[in-house]
C-alpha cells in the first residue's frame, strides 16, 4: 500500500461516479468513447443494464424504471440527444422523472470525424434551450464526484441532467 490516491482510467471514475450515485438501472447505446466504461457496467451485478438502439427509447425504458423505484442513467452519445427530445419534453420533463445522461460529447476539440461537429456544436444550446442543467469535467474535480453531484442535481430537480464528457477526457484512457 503506497498511500497514494488511486488513479483511475476516465472509464473508471466514471464507472466509480455511477456506483457511487447509486445507479442501478443503466441504458446504454454504443459509442467508440463508451467502448470501455459499458462492459463493466454490464458485468456489475447491483447493475441492470439493458442496450438499446435508440435514446428515444431508453428514456422511456428509464422513466418506467424510474417509476418501479430503480436510479436510472443513460450512457449515450450526444448526438443522440436530437433523438430524444421528444422524449424527454413529453415524459421525463412534464411528469417530473430524474434522469442522469452520460454523454460522450464528440464534435469538440479534437474531433477527428467532421459530421460529428455541428450537433456538439449544438449540444450545449439545445440542452439550455430545454432547461436540462448539464455538467463538464474541470480541472481538478474527482469525474466520480461530478456524476454524484449529476445525480443529486437530477434528484432535486425532478427532472433529466446531462454530464457531457468530451474527447480530451475520454483520451486520458488510451
Amino acid at each position: 500500500m503506497t498511500g497514494l490516491p488511486e488513479v483511475l482510467t476516465p472509464s473508471e471514475a466514471v464507472f466509480k461516479g455511477i456506483k457511487d450515485a447509486g445507479i442501478d438501472f443503466i441504458v446504454s447505446v454504443p459509442c467508440a468513447n463508451l467502448k470501455e466504461l459499458i462492459p463493466m457496467v454490464d458485468e456489475a451485478p447491483e447493475i441492470l443494464h439493458l442496450p438499446v438502439t435508440r435514446e428515444e427509447e431508453g428514456v422511456g425504458i428509464c422513466a418506467g424504471a424510474y417509476m418501479g423505484g430503480k436510479k436510472t442513467a443513460m450512457l449515450m452519445q450526444n448526438s443522440g440527444l436530437g433523438n430524444s427530445i421528444n422524449a424527454l419534453a413529453s415524459l421525463d420533463m412534464l411528469y417530473n422523472i430524474p434522469l442522469l445522461m452520460i454523454m460522450s460529447h464528440r464534435g469538440v476539440e479534437g474531433e477527428p470525424i467532421v459530421a460529428q461537429v455541428p450537433m456538439g456544436e449544438l449540444t450545449p444550446k439545445l440542452l439550455d434551450t430545454m432547461e436540462i442543467p448539464y455538467f463538464m469535467p474541470e480541472s481538478g474535480v474527482d469525474p466520480a464526484d461530478l456524476i454524484v453531484k449529476a445525480w443529486n442535481t437530477a434528484v432535486e430537480m425532478k427532472k433529466p441532467v446531462a454530464v457531457l464528457l468530451p474527447i480530451p477526457f475520454w483520451r486520458k484512457q488510451a
